[in-house]
């Protein structure tokens, strides 16, 4: 079982902190390894909506698609997917704190077949990843570019 879970300060307003990490159309530019992000569902980001991500892993193009299981607007959000050798569920959750909002990004799953064993390697590379795309998001939005 692979359990994750890195979080970052970001100083903004958690509504803007959320709104942007809650679009997928975003994805791409705060996740290193997300290169596309394109939405199967017609309307706003709600439950039941899916998103199909290509994305670099292990020096390897994965093709994923997401879907969104819970999604409370700017306090959580939760996605998972079912297909391939490696099921995973990403959880998003936004704290007002002193200064700012706090992120918690967390990554679950049981990885089956070989993967399984790509599965003990799997949690450092996953928390290296995880907090160098929160840095990411935390430079994009405190920089000027801010929203």
């Amino acid at each position: 079982m692979v359990n994750v879970e890195t979080e970052i300060l970001i100083r903004r307003p958690r509504e803007e902190v959320a709104e942007y990490a809650a679009n997928p159309d975003n994805a791409p530019e705060w996740y290193d390894n997300i290169h596309s992000a394109q939405r199967l569902s017609a309307g706003p980001i709600d439950v039941g909506s899916k998103v199909a991500f290509t994305a670099k892993f292990m020096g390897r193009d994965l093709n994923y698609t997401y879907e969104f299981v819970e999604y409370v607007p700017g306090e959580k959000l939760v996605m998972r997917t079912a297909q391939g050798p490696f099921p995973m569920q990403t959880t998003y959750t936004w704290a007002e704190i002193s200064g700012g909002t706090r992120m918690t990004l967390g990554n679950s799953g049981q990885p089956s077949g070989f993967s399984k064993l790509a599965g003990l390697l799997m949690p450092p590379m996953i928390r290296r990843a995880t907090r160098k795309d929160l840095q990411k998001l935390k430079s994009i939005l405190e920089g000027d570019a801010a929203l």
